[in-house]
């Protein structure tokens, strides 16, 4: 864990139509490893809010805690309660954000994001159902529909429900590691890291019946790593040819198996960072990276630091 003289403050913005599970997702894991965050729930006016289920939710804050946040979540609200214009006291409320701050939104809470003009020339993504609504509302911003989360600067935004969860382990693997993140994780029963995008949970035709998927082909990739695994050797595994394979695997998970097994590769590269002395060229041996300069190439690209930048921030800090 990175040294810090306080707890992160983290405060949630509840709006009205707030969905209750979304809402409770902050707190659930960032408070998970005691000591790391302190999570606090505000209004626009310190007023109880309506939720989208049947009761209101109370709340101990007003707007005023904004101030103070080092990092502010926004939750998703019900799609009728999405707003055409923003209500003058949530964007008062909004403009309480330090600059300094990072603004996570979950879910629709990137539509308040965007009315704001806060995500304006950014990426950002939201949940798959409403992309069409949101590009007509918000021409300026650059829709991703197809990941999870997506982090531009100093703003993250979420796709549905649980995506809060992954946004979320995304924010202390960046503050604190992969080997905090994972303790977070086991302790709220969630995988530490989903494999793809949103594109895996939109609405497709069920595959033929007697038609094999590519989980086992994955699990066993995950188990090879070592051994440089290939499109080949995968549909070989899954019994199929890589062009099938490559067709099967992309609609269970959302991207290539390619670009899936450079994620798990960079994964499996963190977790050594932290925790061994191994050299980066040995660490990329490990990992199935053909040389260490692939490793450095695709981990920068993935993490937006070098393997040796990362090892200094985390290695036996947790």
């Amino acid at each position: 864990m990175t040294a810090r003289t306080r707890p992160q403050h983290v405060a949630v913005l509840a709006l009205d139509g707030a969905y209750p599970f979304e809402l409770g997702i902050p707190s659930r894991i960032f408070e998970a490893v005691p000591g790391l965050y302190e999570v606090s729930t505000c209004s626009v006016d310190g007023q109880p809010v309506r939720s989208a289920s049947d009761f209101t939710i109370g709340v101990e804050h007003g707007p005023e805690l904004l101030e103070t946040a080092d990092t502010v979540v926004i939750s998703s609200i019900a799609t009728p309660a999405i707003p055409v214009e923003l209500p003058e006291d949530v964007a008062a409320a909004l403009e309480r954000i330090p600059s300094r701050s990072r603004i996570v939104s979950i879910c629709t809470g990137a539509f308040v994001l965007a009315a704001a003009g806060m995500l304006d020339e950014r990426r950002a993504t939201t949940h798959w159902q409403l992309t069409e609504l949101f590009r007509r509302r918000f021409p300026h911003v650059e829709l991703d529909p197809g990941v999870l989360f997506v982090e531009d600067g100093p703003v993250l935004t979420s796709a549905g429900a649980a995506s809060g969860v992954d946004a979320c382990l995304h924010v202390v693997r960046t503050d604190h590691g992969s080997a905090v993140a994972n303790s977070v994780a086991r302790c709220c029963v969630v995988p530490p890291f989903r494999d793809g995008g949103q594109a895996q949970y939109i609405e497709r035709p069920l595959p033929e019946r007697g038609s094999n998927g590519t989980a086992h082909a994955r699990d066993w990739a995950v188990a090879h790593l070592h051994d440089r695994v290939d499109l080949s050797t995968l549909a070989r595994v899954a019994g199929m040819s890589p062009r099938t394979f490559s067709r099967r695997f992309t609609a269970e998970v959302g991207v290539s198996p390619g670009k899936w097994l450079v994620g798990q590769r960079v994964a499996r590269a963190q977790r050594l960072l932290e925790s061994s002395d191994l050299p980066v060229d040995r660490v990329a041996e490990e990992v199935g990276f053909a040389t260490g300069a692939s490793l450095r190439q695709h981990f920068h690209a993935a993490m937006g630091v070098t393997p040796t930048a990362y090892r200094q921030t985390f290695h036996g800090s947790a």
